[in-house]
């Protein structure tokens, strides 16, 4: 299981790596204006349906299916399944495609409605849409693969495999000139990276025996559970992306910049959640759902326990830091050419709040994973829509004062609702059992915290003055300052409360 997340993890962190000197450029080229807007609400629109109908609802409802028929009836039967499922797909995600490219001005107006006080920034980002838009269904049929794959116990294409969204864009960018526009070179290159993602993992499927192919439609019982379950688990998926879709509505209304300081914080936000969260997620679901269909009830929890411990102990420094430290960062990472010092004070503000919000994003995907094992795609629903209905709520009540920095703590407190409830429903069932020692580790992870947060906050305070002379480097050389201040403090800090016995138990339990 450690081997499989650090697989995950480390290719998704080369990815978040690659990722920020995409952000760099389009910082850098971009700027946080009318261009930038357009541009990420161009990125935004099939990304959006891509966690709904992709990464989100499909991986839940589809992995412990194939898993299941796999299992079960062998690689015969799981073979047909997967064929059935890649023809449905392709098929709805065609039609998706074809009555998007038709009808795009009107999605644009209905999700980026301020942008209809600006025809210039709305026809660029009707322009934008209709290039990246059939990245969708390439990244649809990538997350089909990806997780049969998973089920075989291969993880590093599907984990490599969003590297090359960010290449993809570099080079694009690099070659603005010959674009109409960079906005335009930044689009070009999210299609050309769908591309590229598809060819990577239908060859590693096709390398493993499993690529799917085109099979005559028929509903039999597999393909039934597999709507049943798939159902529930897109009205849950649907639930965090509204609120999202709900950030896009309302900034439009915002001031220029107000999108690109959500994009910006979200980014380094993403981290995080991604390498860690997602990664430990990826390959939990699959442990699941094998030690469940081998009647391991115990071993099905105890992963779960293993993963939230592993989850917590790499996602702590990074809530001590974007909530202590955030303009340091932002500073350090964007600001230079189009990018201002004032672009990073509004995107440092919005990662702060994000940052209030962080330990459930994390957490979530571990969490719900005890459900979806058992092919229970309906009882999380329960928790995200009532996420989703305090985090609109409240994006409407902080808006006014706080800007995109209340849309931000609005999706905080959106999740920790439904991380929360998720728990909640677990325990009542029996899937989770909070003991005394799981409560214990989560007072340490808070000690911790509180320790790297104070030191990181003190090393900003000494090094502001004493690095004044360096310039233009004050900034990069704080955050390597804090970096290492943060890598002692929270190491001894660990060492301290936990002890060396607990982290050699936690890996080799793994």
């Amino acid at each position: 299981m450690l081997g499989r997340i650090f697989t995950v993890g480390g290719f998704t962190l080369l990815s978040r790596l690659t990722g920020f000197a995409r952000d760099i450029m389009l910082a850098a080229i971009l700027g946080a204006g009318p261009v930038a807007d357009a541009f990420f609400v161009a990125l935004r629109l099939p990304n959006h349906f891509r966690a709904i109908f992709a990464e989100g609802a499909f991986n839940a409802a589809f992995v412990p299916a194939y898993a299941h028929v796999h299992g079960e009836r062998g690689a015969a039967s799981a073979r047909l399944f997967a064929d059935r499922i890649f023809t449905l797909l392709f098929l709805t995600q065609l039609v998706l495609l074809v009555v998007a490219w038709l009808f795009m001005p009107q999605v644009i107006a209905v999700l980026a409605p301020g942008f209809t006080d600006d025809p210039a920034r709305g026809e660029l980002a009707i322009t934008l849409t209709r290039i990246t838009f059939p990245y969708l269904l390439l990244v649809t049929l990538v997350t089909l693969y990806g997780g049969m794959l998973n089920v075989m116990h291969r993880f590093a294409s599907a984990a490599a495999a969003p590297i090359f969204l960010n290449l993809s864009m570099m080079a694009t960018l690099a070659l603005a000139a010959f674009f109409p526009g960079a906005g335009h070179a930044a689009a070009w290159g999210v299609l050309i990276a769908g591309f590229l993602e598809f060819f990577l993992l239908a060859g590693d499927a096709a390398k493993s025996g499993i690529l799917p192919r085109f099979a005559p439609l028929k509903l039999d019982e597999d393909v039934r559970a597999f709507f049943r379950a798939l159902g529930p688990a897109t009205l849950g998926s649907m639930g965090t992306q509204v609120a999202l879709f709900a950030d896009t509505i309302i900034a439009t209304f915002l001031p220029a910049g107000a999108l690109s300081a959500l994009y910006y914080a979200d980014r380094l936000n993403q981290l995080p959640i991604g390498v860690i969260g997602i990664a430990i997620g990826t390959v939990l679901l699959p442990e699941m759902s094998r030690s469940l269909t081998s009647n391991d009830q115990a071993g099905a929890m105890a992963s779960q326990r293993r993963a939230f411990e592993f989850t917590l102990l790499f996602s702590v420094p990074f809530v001590a830091a974007f909530l202590t430290v955030p303009d340091v960062i932002m500073r350090a990472m964007f600001t230079r050419g189009a990018f201002t010092k004032a672009d990073a004070a509004a995107a440092g503000a919005t990662l702060a709040a994000y940052a209030i919000g962080l330990i459930p994003f994390v957490l979530i995907r571990s969490a719900v994973a005890t459900f979806y094992a058992r092919k229970d795609t309906a009882t999380p629903v329960k928790a995200a829509l009532t996420g989703v209905a305090v985090n609109v709520a409240l994006k409407i009540a902080l808006v006014g004062a706080l800007a995109q920095v209340g849309l931000a703590l609005a999706t905080a407190a959106g999740a920790w609702i439904n991380l929360l409830l998720v728990v909640g429903f677990a325990v009542r069932a029996g899937y989770l059992d909070l003991d005394r020692a799981l409560m214990q580790s989560l007072a340490k992870f808070a000690g911790c915290g509180v320790a790297l947060a104070t030191a990181l906050w003190c090393a900003a305070w000494f090094a502001t003055p004493q690095l004044a002379h360096l310039g233009v480097l004050r900034d990069e050389a704080a955050l390597v300052l804090l970096v290492a201040t943060g890598a002692v403090v929270y190491a001894s800090s660990i060492l301290l409360l936990f002890g060396r016995n607990w982290l050699v138990s936690l890996v080799r339990s793994s």
